[in-house]
């Protein structure tokens, strides 16, 4: 997992830690149960506060996305997690309301928009099979 920090993005560091963090544990790119990098790692690579880190890696925590463990480090949550299904729900939600509308635009009936997701979705399953 490759972080990018900007100083003038105007979003607060931690703020950009933590979401490339949740982003990179809802694309899978962080599996569950894998381990974050260390406080300090992840602080001197970043050129970053240790506390800064360490209020991004406790927001994750208590919003279930990764768990603490004294003495051990951080861990991704199991995707089953409530808080990570919704934030999913919440993505998927976006996504298709962007498509919706690119659809209606296009003049697409809700018929021929069913049939095209269930070909991407068919095509997407056999490929990760």
């Amino acid at each position: 997992m490759k972080l990018i920090i900007s100083s003038v993005s105007g979003e607060p560091i931690y703020e950009q830690i933590k979401r490339q963090i949740r982003d990179a544990v809802l694309n899978g790119e962080l599996k569950p149960g894998e381990a974050l990098p260390s406080l300090r790692k992840l602080a001197k690579e970043l050129r970053v506060s240790v506390l800064t880190v360490t209020r991004a890696y406790g927001e994750l925590a208590d919003e279930g996305v990764v768990r603490n463990i004294q003495g051990k480090g951080s861990f991704v949550m199991d995707r089953g997690n409530e808080v990570i299904r919704e934030a999913l729900e919440t993505q998927i939600k976006a996504n298709l309301a962007e498509v919706c509308t690119a659809a209606h635009a296009a003049g697409m009936p809700v018929s021929d928009l069913h049939d095209l997701l269930d070909d991407v979705y068919d095509d997407i399953t056999k490929e990760q099979s």
